[in-house]
């Protein structure tokens, strides 16, 4: 544990008892909406039919499952939490719930969730949601966050699975057009989580976390986000090219990634914290888009 980070294990503000709202925290509701999101479009984008009710139960596990993975994150976390102005309203490291709790209810969460996708939906589903959760947890919360710069790059798969298993609850399969969708996630992830911690460089070195703007400096990661971006944008066009997304999609994917690529560009010639919060905020509009066009376009494609 860092030195200076105050007292974790229990509550530091005995006379209060954590609500609603704290356990609703632990879930990381921000990043869950994305979670479900992708997970909607994949189930959309899916070949074959699938029962509303066996749906509905998927998604709610997804979500489920995503919300465990990050109460378990923040469990774990709760003394890098506390370094980081961000982070330190947290429940735990705020003193409004104390680890104990944090863990049951994560572990609980996630045993729920595998075991509901398994039974109620496929065997499958349910071992990619298990294999989403460890990978969060053990892989990237665990073993990479604070012993490698490329944490983000690896653990980033994490993110990238849910599109996937929503396609494996209707199909009970995992097929190269769900890859695809998984590919475009993993690759977003770098250039959307280092643009963040270029404006949040202070709060990870506070706290001794290695991301890449820590170990390899600020010029370094601006030339990674651009890389990335660049291998990123061919992905995206890769399901019309594939077949399993239209024309709309395709002008989509290049109109959006160009405009990608022009702020990433912009961020290794400017060097301001304005350029990296824009190029941040960007982020989350373009793989929103990206989905929500891809989904729609087959909607629309089935009313016809």
């Amino acid at each position: 544990m860092q030195t200076g980070a105050p007292t974790l294990g229990q509550n530091t503000r005995e006379d209060y008892l954590p609500g609603a709202g704290d356990f609703f925290a632990l879930l990381k509701p921000r990043v869950m909406s994305l979670v479900i999101f992708t997970a909607v479009v994949g189930m959309i984008m899916a070949p074959g039919d699938i029962h509303p009710v066996i749906a509905f139960t998927a998604i709610l596990c997804i979500a489920v499952g995503a919300g465990a993975a990050g109460c378990l994150n923040m469990w774990y976390e709760a003394d890098l939490d506390a370094l980081m102005k961000r982070t330190a309203d947290r429940p735990i490291p705020s003193g409004r719930m104390d680890r104990q709790t944090a863990l049951h209810f994560g572990v609980a969460l996630s045993t729920a969730s595998v075991l509901m996708m398994g039974l109620s939906v496929n065997y499958v589903a349910g071992a990619l949601l298990l294999m989403t959760i460890l990978f969060y947890v053990v892989v990237y919360t665990v073993w990479l966050k604070r012993r490698t710069p490329m944490n983000i790059v690896i653990g980033g798969a994490a993110g990238a699975f849910p599109p996937m298993i929503a396609w494996a609850a209707v199909t009970g399969d995992v097929t190269i057009e769900a890859i695809v969708l998984f590919g475009l996630i993993f690759m977003w992830t770098p250039p959307h989580f280092w643009a963040l911690a270029l404006f949040s460089c202070k709060d990870y070195k506070a706290a001794g976390i290695p991301m890449l703007p820590v170990v390899a400096g600020e010029a370094e990661t601006r030339k990674q986000i651009l890389i990335y971006t660049l291998l990123m944008v061919p992905v995206s066009v890769l399901p019309w090219f594939m077949g399993f997304a239209g024309p709309v999609y395709a002008m989509t994917a290049i109109g959006l990634g160009a405009i990608f690529i022009y702020l990433s560009l912009s961020l290794t010639l400017k060097k301001d914290v304005k350029t990296a919060k824009k190029t941040f905020f960007y982020s989350i509009f373009y793989l929103f888009s990206l989905f929500a066009v891809m989904g729609g376009e087959v909607l629309i494609g089935r009313m016809i």
